[in-house]
């Protein structure tokens, strides 16, 4: 297999058909070179997307009040449904619930403070759960807990980008800060792995909120989270929750104005299934372009058995046995092939190193296109053992040819 000689006689007889030789090899590089780009970047829109998901619970529903478009049971359309506290504790009960939190915003007053420095920021009144609705990773103290809800405790939970423009470097945990011009105790520092805005954010008691905001028992949202449930049973609970809504503030179920609900659950499983989808055409159209240029390969293979066929008739009647008469054919197409195909996949695998840094800003829609470096090598070395069986159908025919006949061909 390593004889030199061989290995000289394969590239003397390439050497001389240059051309032919590019363009096998051109059409083998492609399909590998293609089929890289086509995966990285299936990939990179996969990871965008996934990115997204990121700022929420993949599994969680949101529920949003709205303003009825349908009169019902006498009552006038154009009614702006207000959720309370009652709501929530209603929907605590529906099936296969495992967090669940009601929010609210401050819009009044969004001054945050502390000592001389002041700016302003998103000031969101929740319930403990509502870190795991939006996916926060406390880095510093705690979240909110069910103490600072019941004991209507002046606490806030801060986001890191707060912690940085207000404390500069200062331990913030246990240090009080003025919300609205009202002081709160610094219980927690999060970070959010979805949006850097996200991490502008401070987030207070509801209860405490309700005290010193004058909202009574109102609350703009409620969301929850639905454990392992399936699509369906979080269609369920959807319809479940917009039943029991119905009949407390008096609309029309199917008025879908009155209420606007987002099943996360449907729309992530939505997602997962349009990107298998995805993946499955990019592989049926790189394995295409890798099928066209094995046939090319089994092609020129074809012309070499061809334009050799008085040497290999020669070489026959010295006493050269089939099987070396195989090797020498299948030297030459695997040499070919996995040169290419090695060729493309450096190709492939380099430029989308090239370009990816330029797509790993956050929110981006199209981040980090890479290719698993197994699967490229996988298909690489597919795309030579299909070269190899490309090259043995005509190493096969050349090895039973008769050396009389191969002798007298012209």
């Amino acid at each position: 297999m390593f004889d030199i000689d061989k290995w000289q006689e394969i590239f003397n007889t390439i050497s001389k058909n240059k051309l032919r030789t590019f363009l096998t090899g051109f059409s083998v590089a492609w399909g590998i070179f293609m089929l890289i780009i086509l995966l990285g970047s299936g990939n990179g829109l996969e990871n965008g997307v996934q990115e997204e998901f990121k700022g929420d619970a993949v599994n969680s529903i949101w529920v949003n009040s709205g303003q009825t478009s349908k009169p019902y049971k006498g009552l006038k359309p154009g009614r702006r449904i207000q959720f309370t506290n009652q709501d929530y504790e209603a929907i605590k009960k529906v099936n296969y619930k495992e967090h669940i939190s009601s929010r609210f915003t401050i819009w009044e007053n969004t001054t945050i403070s502390y000592n001389n420095d002041h700016a302003t920021y998103d000031i969101f009144a929740c319930h403990p759960d509502y870190g795991y609705l939006e996916s926060l990773e406390v880095i510093k103290g705690r979240f909110l807990n069910d103490i600072d809800v019941d004991e209507f405790r002046k606490s806030v939970v801060i986001g890191e980008i707060v912690e940085k423009e207000l404390f500069k470097g200062e331990q913030a945990i246990n240090k009080y800060i003025k919300v609205a011009g009202i002081p709160f105790k610094v219980v927690g520092v999060f970070t959010d792995p979805g949006s850097e805005r996200d991490m502008t954010r401070v987030y207070i008691p509801i209860s405490t909120a309700q005290r010193i905001f004058n909202r009574g028992n109102k609350v703009n949202q409620i969301s929850l989270t639905l454990g392992d449930a399936t699509v369906a049973q979080s269609n369920i609970t959807v319809d479940e929750i917009r039943e029991d809504l119905a009949q407390r503030h008096k609309f029309d179920p199917e008025d879908l104005r009155a209420i606007f609900i987002w099943n996360a659950l449907e729309n992530y499983k939505k997602f997962l299934n349009l990107f298998a989808g995805i993946r499955l055409f990019i592989w049926v159209i790189g394995v295409g372009t890798l099928i066209a240029g094995v046939v090319g390969v089994s092609n020129i293979m074809v012309v070499v058995v061809k334009e050799r066929k008085k040497e290999i008739g020669i070489r026959k009647s010295m006493g050269a046995t089939p099987n070396s008469i195989i090797g020498m054919i299948l030297r030459e197409s695997i040499l070919i092939t996995a040169f290419a195909g090695y060729l493309g996949l450096v190709m492939g695998v380099g430029l989308l190193e090239l370009v990816s840094p330029l797509f790993n800003e956050s929110r981006n829609f199209f981040k980090n296109p890479e290719v698993d470096l197994m699967v490229a090598l996988s298909a690489t070395l597919i795309l030579i053992a299909a070269g190899t069986i490309a090259g043995f159908i005509p190493a096969r025919k050349a090895a039973s040819i008769k050396p009389v006949i191969a002798l007298r061909d012209e």
